[in-house]
């Protein structure tokens, strides 16, 4: 009778406490930057093409990047390795592509999705085994160490870059998008690559599962409330590590996705395209605030609308846009859009 008098009576309490109202002005940013660029474009078809390119891309980032932000909101691990689990869906991506040519080589969309539905399943797989070697062997003797963290992450990501090299050679290889998707759709004066509209799905669809997961699923509560008690979590019968392992997993795999996206749009790879995206998905992060899924949408999106519009308006400095950016961002809110309150 106490008992069910106390759990009333915390549930009573719980919904008393007012819920935090929802910040909206992180995506609002998005569309001011959008209305920002319009004037200074000029043509409205240009400046829709432009946005739809630029949402576009930042959907491809934000699905390389979700898998970083999962490890270190999650585990609490500053991965600088990434870019080998981003590589390698990228080079597992030339492989799969390069053996289907006649789903590729065939106008048949259907066909077509299929191959790249497979090339992404094959580098989600590789990326997330490596993962789980790279976790079993240069990052789990330093968890909780930051500074040894970026250390050992990075000179695995060396490692790992000499191995690709080794195994597919050093020199660029083509990544041709497939047949069906080559082109644009036109919408009056509006045009819509066919290939951005199919990592418009992916992005939200990976958007949407990880919001799934994280905060309507047993696997995410338990996976939370092991970061914030792990040893509360842990006497209640639950392995954290074996959960953590299967974070880290997740988060490489999302990797290797993203990199078979990033191939396909940048239709060539080389082995270090994983060291050069590092630097973007960092700067979405950052902006987005540490860990926090959300917080990397909004810092993708944005992200891919400055460097479209730059690149169009002033391509000199396009390649520092995305840092000036973030240094605004920064001295606006310096823990980022979204921080997440436990850091």
């Amino acid at each position: 009778m106490n008992t069910a008098v106390s759990v009333a009576a915390a549930v009573s309490d719980a919904a008393a406490i007012p819920k935090a109202r929802f910040d909206l002005v992180p995506l609002a940013l998005v569309a001011l930057l959008a209305l920002a660029a319009l004037p200074l474009v000029g043509s409205f078809s240009t400046w829709a093409t432009l946005t739809l390119a630029g949402l576009a891309m930042g959907l491809i980032v934000f699905v390389i990047a979700s898998g970083l932000t999962l490890v270190f909101g999650l585990m609490d691990v500053l991965n600088f390795g990434h870019g080998v689990f981003i590589a390698l869906g990228a080079f597992m991506a030339t492989t799969v592509l390069g053996a289907m040519s006649g789903f590729t080589e065939t106008p048949n969309l259907w066909a077509n999705l299929a191959a790249i539905a497979l090339a992404a399943l094959v580098g989600m797989a590789v990326a997330g085994a490596v993962g789980m070697a790279f976790e079993r062997l240069l990052v789990r003797p330093v968890y909780g160490m930051h500074l040894k963290q970026i250390l050992i992450t990075m000179g695995g990501m060396i490692v790992g870059e000499e191995l690709i090299k080794t195994i597919w050679g050093a020199q660029m290889l083509p990544l041709p998008l497939p047949e069906g998707l080559r082109g644009s759709l036109l919408m009056g004066d509006v045009a819509i690559e066919k290939f951005r509209l199919v990592a418009v799905v992916v992005g939200l669809a990976v958007l949407a599962l990880l919001l799934w997961l994280l905060n309507r699923t047993k696997l995410g509560l338990l996976i939370r409330a092991g970061v914030q008690d792990r040893e509360m979590v842990e006497s209640l019968g639950y392995r954290i590590r074996r959960l953590f392992v299967g974070v880290f997993v997740g988060g490489s795999a999302l990797a290797g996705l993203g990199g078979v996206m990033w191939g396909l749009y940048q239709q060539g790879v080389t082995p270090q395209i994983g060291a050069q995206v590092n630097v973007l998905i960092f700067i979405v992060i950052i902006i987005g605030g540490l860990g926090s899924t959300l917080g990397c949408l909004v810092g993708a999106l944005l992200v891919g609308l400055m460097a479209n519009y730059t690149g169009f308006l002033a391509p000199k400095v396009a390649l520092f846009s995305n840092i000036g950016l973030m240094v605004a961002i920064l001295m606006w809110r310096p823990q980022g859009l979204y921080p997440v309150t436990n850091r």
